[in-house]
């Protein structure tokens, strides 16, 4: 039993899980299943609940969440398809995170190592919601890995999943528009929607570039002066008493 319960392996638990997820997702693809819409009989309640537990488990599997998006925009619609993607990408960030919590966080706190991982971790363990929030409104981290890096810091459930929650409703909002509206390309509310989300994407990157240097933690003046060449001192030949 106590085998089971060690850090590592229910690490090599996740690692095989999440393998075996990435496998029936290339097989199988699910998202297909999201987009072929619902038997004409199910009430609309209940066909955007099961979109949801649908769209939360392929996110938490890997499939990429605009695919999903915009397949909730094409089936539903903006309203209803902006619900089920939102309260999908919740749970699916909730699967994550809870598996990389329980799985993953012992085994791998250890080797937080280099000052760009120690200074993520830093912000995520002290600055949850913030840091969370600012990862979900600038798209560009992967929606897997800002899942399980959160899941190894110290970053608590509640800010977590509230910070998911707001911060993904814009990108959410125009993938699901550009879904709802992809019949018609040419119409003004899917080229806003296309507009939106290359300017989020360029925005992301130049703010990322920009603020890169924010991550690495600041250089003593002790270790600032190790790294400088210490040159011996130079004796000169010359007598000062002549």
């Amino acid at each position: 039993m106590s085998l089971l319960l060690a850090p590592w392996t229910r690490l090599s638990l996740l690692v095989v899980l999440l393998v075996a997820a990435g496998v029936c997702v290339l097989l199988f693809e699910p998202q297909r299943l999201l987009s072929e819409g619902w038997p004409p009989g199910l009430p609309v309640g209940t066909a955007v609940l099961l979109f949801a537990a649908a769209y939360g488990v392929c996110a938490a599997a890997f499939v990429p969440r605009p695919l999903l998006n915009l397949a909730a925009g094409a089936v539903f619609g903006t309203q209803f398809g902006l619900v089920a993607a939102v309260g999908g990408t919740v749970l699916g960030a909730g699967i994550a995170f809870g598996l990389g919590r329980i799985m993953g966080q012992e085994a791998l706190r250890p080797y937080l190592r280099g000052r760009w991982l120690e200074a993520a971790d830093g912000q995520l363990s002290r600055h949850g919601f913030r840091s969370m929030l600012a990862v979900r409104l600038f798209p560009g981290v992967p929606f897997v890995v800002a899942n399980y890096c959160a899941a190894v810091s110290r970053c608590g459930w509640i800010p977590f999943l509230l910070a998911t929650a707001l911060g993904v409703v814009p990108n959410t909002t125009a993938y699901v528009i550009a879904g709802a509206s992809a019949s018609s390309p040419g119409s003004p509310a899917f080229l806003v929607s296309f507009a939106f989300i290359v300017v989020s994407v360029v925005a992301a990157g130049a703010v990322a570039w920009r603020k890169r240097h924010r991550l690495a933690p600041p250089r003593s003046r002790d270790s600032a002066y190790e790294l400088t060449p210490q040159h011996p001192p130079v004796v000169s030949g010359t007598s000062h008493g002549l």
